[in-house]
């Protein structure tokens, strides 16, 4: 479906045409199990003429608003509320407790954005307070979305000023959508009413969504997929179901219970919420599920595994889960979401190439006897214009041959607010003969038979001994290496200690100690990535839980893990460090007598 007016517009038509159905279910636990907190079309309509009202009065038109709440229904009216209030919606973390990333990240979107008001409700009230009062935000309002007077949406409620529509443009931006990235150097996204109407649209094509299907998900909705478990359904005019993420973290089988219970159709996350309930659901909780109304697990967010989606459909066939249900697709922000996918009810395309090939960038054919690997297909580029580029160069690259993904089309957004440097850089890309306007995702992948494969990051990419070397191949070699590690994060990177070195910093369950002590745990991870990559052996620090950085989608922050190892901020339980690396990463360790202490410790340094 085309659309040419503004997603406020949608909206303002699906609550009118639907005023009376669910438009909402936000998931909450209960000591009796899940309870569903429901919202109507038309309660929404008139949630949002409350806020907007609000918003108004504050002359926040054409402005950033952030959104900061623990629920998603009342993120979903405040959401609504910025659209009709013609201001500009910026989600972001609740800033709650004392978790330094979470607060850190909310502070970096509020300076960023220069928003002057936060919403959110009277449960997060007054973690916002307290958080604005401590940063020193004097400037900036709190408001409660549902301490809002109910009459307040109402067109002649005390005589008051009839509700107007905005006058929002389709060029107009709807949202800044802040990426998974440094905490003190926030990107937001400008994603247009354009943008989002034209996604939406290709969207639903490449999912073959109808208003029949019901999306179901946990991811947080400052992030862009979670985000699109909210809005799609209103593009759909149907309806979302949403648990935090929190419970889905603390038992994922509340995820597979929302799914049979509330009839979702559609929905996922990325690579490791799969690999959690692998891991979290027992064989008993599995055979009491019913997921056969499941028609598209999407996977996305995070490279796929293939191993990943075939162990997830044997294990939950007998929950009546389809194999052709698993849906692997690839997008970002930049490009409002969704890039690519596969062909819906239809299984997904594999790859098996030869490893040595890929290394040097070309999918070559595995042959038997010699080292593989499988990539998984994220299917064909839906409503852009995607090329697969050196980045070098600028020239695109032969069919079959890794190089940098670029697009350009109606989805991909105008740039980074307040970043002109960054936005030329990246949205402003031009290829060796001439052709401009395009999209540098920093993703690389390969084009084969008009599939996608996306293969990794750019900035992440890992060159020693003169390979092209995957972090997340080095990152899942490491957990197979031992049972212990399985399921334990971890951050593979390269640092430049005279030539390029691999180092891999990998959580380990606390206690870890006896015959599988540290020692041995490091020695097992080094000799397996020396043998299934051919590289020397790998600097390898094993820390405690939480130790590794995460995206709230549960995506590893290499970058900033490999920032804060140069640095000397990380430590291990026990470090296997070539002196090179150990000279680089703490200068000062041999003056202050650091050495000394380490292997005095219990592990000691190797």
């Amino acid at each position: 479906m085309s659309y040419s007016g503004t997603f406020t517009d949608l909206v303002r038509a699906r609550c009118a045409e639907f005023a009376d159905d669910e438009v909402h279910l936000q998931l909450r636990e209960t000591p009796e199990g899940t309870a569903a907190d429901r919202l109507t079309y038309g309660e929404l309509d008139r949630a949002a003429r409350r806020v907007a009202r609000a918003l108004r009065a504050h002359g926040v038109e054409g402005r950033p608003v952030l959104l900061a709440f623990p629920g998603s229904l009342e993120f979903l009216k405040a959401f609504a509320g910025c659209l009709y209030a013609g201001a500009v919606a910026v989600p972001a973390p609740l800033p709650e407790g004392n978790a330094r990333g979470r607060l850190g990240r909310a502070t970096g979107i509020l300076r960023d954005s220069g928003a002057r008001v936060v919403l959110t409700d009277r449960a997060g009230a007054p973690d916002v307070a307290r958080w604005l009062a401590t940063e020193g935000f004097d400037d900036v309002l709190c408001v409660a979305t549902d301490a809002l007077r109910e009459n307040d949406s109402s067109d002649d409620a005390g005589g008051g000023e009839p509700f107007r529509p905005p006058a929002t443009r389709p060029e107009d931006p709807a949202l800044l959508q802040y990426t998974s990235g440094s905490v003190t150097e926030p990107r937001g996204v400008m994603v247009s009413h354009r943008n989002l109407t034209a996604n939406h649209a290709a969207l639903q094509r490449v999912l073959g969504t109808t208003a029949a299907d019901r999306f179901g998900g946990w991811l947080p909705l400052h992030h862009d997929m979670g985000l699109a478990h909210l809005l799609h359904p209103l593009w759909l005019g149907s309806a979302s179901v949403l648990l935090a993420p929190a419970a889905f973290l603390h038992r994922p089988l509340r995820w597979l219970e929302a799914v049979e219970r509330y009839r979702v159709t559609v929905g996922g996350g990325p690579d490791f919420c799969y690999d959690l309930a692998l891991r979290r659901v027992t064989d008993r909780e599995v055979r009491g599920l019913d997921l056969s109304r499941w028609r598209l697990a999407l996977n996305g967010a995070e490279p796929v595994r293939a191993e990943t989606l075939d162990a997830f459909a044997r294990r939950f066939a007998a929950a009546g889960l389809r194999p052709e249900a698993l849906y692997p697709c690839y997008g970002l922000a930049e490009a409002t979401l969704v890039v690519s996918g596969g062909a819906a009810g239809h299984p997904y395309r594999r790859r098996a190439v030869d490893a040595d090939a890929l290394a040097r960038d070309v999918l070559a054919p595995a042959e038997p006897g010699r080292e593989s690997t499988v990539l998984v297909s994220s299917g064909r580029p839906v409503g852009v214009d995607l090329r697969v580029v050196d980045p070098a160069t600028g020239r695109e690259v032969p069919e079959g041959t890794v190089g940098e993904i670029w697009l350009r089309g109606e989805s991909v957004a105008a740039g980074y607010h307040g970043k002109p440097a960054e936005t030329k850089a990246a949205f402003r890309a031009v290829l060796e003969g001439g052709e401009g306007g395009f999209l540098r995702t920093g993703d690389l992948g390969a084009l084969e038979d008009g599939q996608l494969y996306v293969t990794g990051r750019l900035k992440e990419l890992v060159i020693v001994a003169g390979r092209n070397i995957y972090p997340q191949d080095v990152e899942h070699a490491a957990r197979a290496a031992h049972p212990a590690l399985a399921g334990r994060p971890g951050a593979a990177f390269s640092v430049p200690a005279g030539r390029e070195r691999l180092v891999l910093v990998q959580e380990v369950r606390a206690g870890q100690s006896g015959p599988d002590g540290l020692g041995e745990l490091a020695e097992l991870i080094r000799r397996a990535i020396r043998e299934e990559f051919g590289v020397p052996a790998a600097n390898v620090l094993l820390v405690r839980s939480g130790t590794v950085r995460r995206t709230t989608s549960g995506k590893v922050r290499r970058t900033f893990m490999r920032a804060e190892f140069l640095a000397g901020r990380v430590y291990g339980e026990y470090e296997a460090l070539d002196p090179d690396v150990r000279a680089l990463q703490r200068p000062g360790d041999a003056l202050l007598g650091r050495d000394l202490l380490d292997s005095a410790a219990p592990g000691g340094v190797s």
